[in-house]
């Protein structure tokens, strides 16, 4: 099998394609001939040892794979040999054959495409969770996403509309707002032009966002705060922007608002079931025609690093994905 792999923590360029030998498969374990697979934010963070698990090295980054399964192990009841699967896999996926827990996995339905698999189960299962499970929405209330274009914020865009909510998209070009508007976005807001709090705010006539998804951190957090609704919910997704951000509690209580945490990988394997519904509903809109991955740029495997670059550099919209066979 061919890996791209990561021998040293470093950033995108410490990547080495090599040749290595195919892993065993234990019980309950699944091997996959990887076909595609996605590019997120965590990946990038995962080679330089700066996300929440550690595997030990070499291992290939790459949460999420799509391809079909070649062989199964002990105990494997729900696939076969044949079967045409996507998963989120924790690390592993940019590689030409995965070795996979069987929990890890979810059927492809019959008009997926490989590529939109690859692209559909960490932004979608974020996303969804984010706004289902942990922001308590109600149709008609205004979603404020920042760094709405990108992979994980394209997605709540179009969930949030879907689920009837007012979606204000926040980005940092007006051709990223066109984008948008295409995923159910109806206001938006430039912050390379215009304050993010003030615009809000006019959006909203006064109002504020009740449900602000923000997978940015830094200044985006910060504005965020300020423009939240009487007891409005700001979602933490995450800190694409590099900065941690700091909350200043007074801003918490004078907007009587929730600050909430969203950790999907981890919601996911402590309340499987749950997290199976939410795609069985996931899979059931896509098979619809009601959700539709945004793939902006492929990249064959070998240029895994230029992928991820692209994604860093914010050239990318919606997903970048590997094309592996």
């Amino acid at each position: 099998m061919r890996a791209l792999i990561s021998e040293t923590p470093g950033g995108p360029e410490s990547l080495k394609l090599v040749e290595m030998p195919s892993k065993p498969l234990g019980k309950g374990q699944v091997r996959v001939a990887v076909k595609a697979a996605g590019v997120n934010f965590p990946d990038t963070l995962i080679i330089q040892d700066k996300y929440q698990f550690k595997p030990p090295r070499p291992f290939a980054p790459g949460h999420e794979i799509a391809g079909d399964i070649v062989e199964v192990g002990e105990g494997i009841t729900a696939y076969k040999k044949g079967d045409r699967v996507i998963g989120m896999i924790g690390h592993g996926g940019y590689a030409t054959e995965a070795v996979v827990d069987e929990i890890q996995l979810l059927p492809m339905p019959k008009n997926m495409s490989y590529e939109d698999g690859a692209a559909f189960t960490m932004t979608y299962g974020t996303s969804y969770y984010a706004l289902k499970q942990r922001s308590d929405p109600k149709p008609g209330e205004f979603l404020l996403v920042t760094g709405a274009s990108g992979g994980v914020g394209l997605t709540a865009v179009e969930l949030g509309a879907l689920m009837g909510l007012k979606v204000i998209a926040a980005v940092g070009s007006d051709e990223k707002m066109e984008i948008c508007r295409k995923y159910g976005a109806t206001m938006f807001v430039n912050y390379a032009k215009e304050k993010m709090r003030d615009k809000v705010k006019e959006l909203t006539g006064g109002h504020g966002a009740d449900i602000v998804y923000d997978a940015v951190g830094g200044d985006a957090f910060d504005e965020s705060i300020r423009c939240i609704a009487w007891y409005g919910r700001l979602l933490v997704v995450g800190f694409a922007a590099g900065r941690i951000p700091q909350l200043p509690a007074n801003l918490a209580l004078l907007k009587s608002c929730d600050v909430r945490g969203v950790f999907y990988g981890a919601w996911r394997g402590r309340e499987p079931a749950e997290a199976r519904k939410n795609f069985d509903e996931l899979l059931a809109w896509y098979g619809e025609g009601k959700l539709k991955p945004h793939i902006s740029m492929r990249f064959p495997l070998e240029k895994g690093a230029d992928a991820m670059n692209a994604l860093l550099s914010r050239k990318a919209t919606g997903k970048v994905v590997l094309t592996v066979a």
